[in-house]
């Protein structure tokens, strides 16, 4: 008992540690950037009290809503891949297993290429790319898309039989289908439109308002109450299918509001700030390695690692942007595939000195 106090201890103590390094870092990234201001023209302009009207405008209608962003997109991603991860017993589940990411990115090109520029339009007019282009348009196109990709994936596991191996084969099958028609549509693009949709297709955190960062904190606010209020049956899913249900959860359930709750955080994020990858794998991986399996400590430290993780990133493409940001989805992947190569490989060894 005295065992099982100290770890509960030391798992808080992580998720302390974690709010803190958050806290810290998101006070950090307000003060980097490319408008050269210094570190008391920053602090002047956060308070209200500077004299240039310009650097009270970059901290607060843009850094703000950018760094506010991240923490919420990166919370958002994280929890999605752990809960997919969970209810489909696959480690290397993610946002993107389900399609969702692929799904968004036709939805955002069909907005930008047929509608605003593209081979609908009347050749390479950039006056009227500018005239037709609607960044809520193209986010919301994107939005439905990836739910209707989210339904139509469920549909088939309900029709078939809903088994997390049918759910994740199904969920490539559809977003097999869904680069297909990108590509088939970035084809007949014209120059504008094809260039309009590759940038969209950068995980930018420069297009956050105020307004999305709202929208994206209530959606990841529903979900991530709904699945820390369902914790204990997580815990249980762990164990199987047949043991979950010998207490009395009602597992296809569980698992269909879950994977539809994590998808739609996914889509709201995807939709709003373009694809950013591997945050949903990486983030999940480090938590479940720090603190167990326990989804009590797992979900609230995923939320918190997912968003530092993203502030970390932002902070990198930023400082070595040379006066425009990188995509901070590019930044994600440089820096996550290594680091998620190095847990696989740690995870053999740890299996085979087991086995030894």
């Amino acid at each position: 008992m005295h065992t099982n106090h100290r770890n509960k201890g030391r798992k808080t103590a992580v998720i302390v540690l974690l709010l803190l390094a958050v806290a810290a870092l998101f006070f950090l990234c307000l003060f980097v950037g490319s408008s050269n201001m210094s570190f008391a023209e920053c602090l002047r302009a956060l308070c209200r009290t500077s004299d240039n009207a310009n650097s009270i405008r970059i901290i607060w209608n843009i850094r703000i809503p950018r760094v506010l962003a991240a923490v919420i997109a990166g919370a958002g991603l994280s929890i999605s891949g752990l809960i997919m991860q969970t209810t489909l017993n696959n480690a290397m589940a993610s946002p993107s297993t389900l399609g969702v990411s692929n799904a968004a990115v036709f939805g955002a090109n069909l907005s930008i290429i047929a509608f605003a520029g593209g081979f609908l339009d009347t050749g390479n007019h950039l006056a009227n790319y500018s005239a037709g282009a609607n960044p809520y348009a193209t986010s919301l196109m994107a939005f439905i898309f990836s739910t209707l990709s989210i339904l139509l994936i469920l549909g088939l596991c309900r029709i078939r039989a809903f088994s997390p191996d049918v759910v994740v084969l199904s969920g490539i099958a559809m977003g097999s289908v869904w680069t297909a028609g990108t590509t088939l549509l970035q084809f007949y693009a014209t120059d504008v439109g094809l260039s309009a949709a590759v940038i969209w297709n950068f995980g930018d955190l420069g297009r956050a308002t105020y307004r999305t960062d709202l929208i994206m904190f209530g959606v990841l606010l529903l979900g991530a109450t709904f699945f820390s209020l369902m914790s204990w049956h997580y815990n249980a899913l762990l164990s199987g299918d047949a043991a979950a249900k010998t207490m009395g959860i009602n597992v296809e359930r569980l698992r269909l509001i879950s994977l539809l709750l994590a998808s739609m955080i996914t889509a709201v994020c995807v939709s709003f700030l373009g694809v950013i990858g591997f945050v949903g794998v990486i983030c999940p991986h480090i938590t479940k390695k720090l603190l167990g399996q326990d989804h009590r400590y797992t979900i609230p430290a995923s939320i918190l690692s997912g968003s530092l993780l993203l502030l970390m990133a932002d902070t990198f493409s930023r400082s070595l942007g040379g006066g425009s940001a990188l995509p901070v989805g590019a930044v994600t992947t440089l820096l996550g595939a290594p680091f998620f190569v190095a847990i696989i490989f740690s995870e053999r060894r740890d299996a085979h000195a087991s086995h030894r």
